[in-house]
């Protein structure tokens, strides 16, 4: 199973858990309100959908395929070895260090590939890469009809599951494993191949489709928070996830 605090971001606190042991484990070093997921296999994704109120339909503006890093042994170097040559792995050294800190000098065997991370989250080592490619008419039309299930849903970003890229693009079998609203990301502007640039204007226009959709919901009769509400609300939350005591 999945264990992650209901309150978190960037995969904060999340564990894959095998046993009672892990589970137990992971409880006693928690505070807060947790969520139980069963664990769901298969390749993961990050499709971020839009439908303005008016529209008949929602659309896909981007989606990010979760690559998580693996090193290979070559029968000589050690696991650290392994992980310290690694160009992207290298970035995340600490991370990798603390979660093979009982393997590190274990020299794997010739062609042994150890997956590194286990999480689809980019800054605990998952590699994004720039998905769009695979968006076709089917994939567009079974996401639209999960989101219009949710009253109100209009903007945000779908983590999901498949078995392979075949039946994610043919919208067949797909495991929603968390949905991130109103300050989610088009994660495929964090694939190594785009820059800077790229990633503002795609942000900018994410935030103009957010605002429309703000400002149509508005004219239709929804109530708009204050700033002060908003502001009070965000310094509570920032609040609460500094305290938050995740093991």
């Amino acid at each position: 199973v999945v264990l992650k605090p209901d309150e978190g971001q960037r995969g904060l606190g999340v564990k894959v858990v095998r046993d009672q042991v892990a589970a137990r484990s992971w409880f006693g070093g928690f505070s807060g309100d947790a969520v139980l997921q069963a664990f769901v296999a298969g390749k993961e994704y990050g499709v971020f959908y839009v439908r303005h109120p008016e529209e008949p339909a929602g659309r896909i503006l981007s989606v990010t395929l979760k690559q998580q890093l693996t090193v290979t042994g070559n029968g000589t170097d050690t696991l650290e070895t392994l992980i310290l040559k690694h160009p992207r792995a290298i970035a995340l050294l600490k991370i990798f260090m603390g979660r093979f800190a009982d393997e590190l000098d274990r020299i794997p065997e010739p062609g042994e590939m150890i997956p590194l991370g286990e999480l689809g989250t980019h800054s605990l080592g998952a590699l994004f890469l720039d998905g769009r490619a695979l968006i076709t008419p089917e994939l567009e039309a079974e996401v639209d009809r999960i989101a219009r299930s949710y009253e109100g849903f209009y903007f945000g970003r779908f983590d999901i599951k498949a078995a392979d890229d075949s039946a994610f693009m043919a919208g067949r079998d797909l495991k929603i494993i968390e949905l991130n609203g109103l300050t989610s990301e088009a994660t495929h502007i964090y694939d190594p191949k785009h820059g800077l640039l790229h990633a503002w204007r795609t942000l900018f226009r994410q935030w103009r489709t957010a605002y429309a959709i703000g400002e149509s919901n508005r004219r239709q009769g929804a109530a708009v928070s204050p700033v002060k509400d908003l502001v009070r609300d965000l310094l509570a939350a920032m609040k609460r996830q500094r305290r938050m005591r995740v093991p």
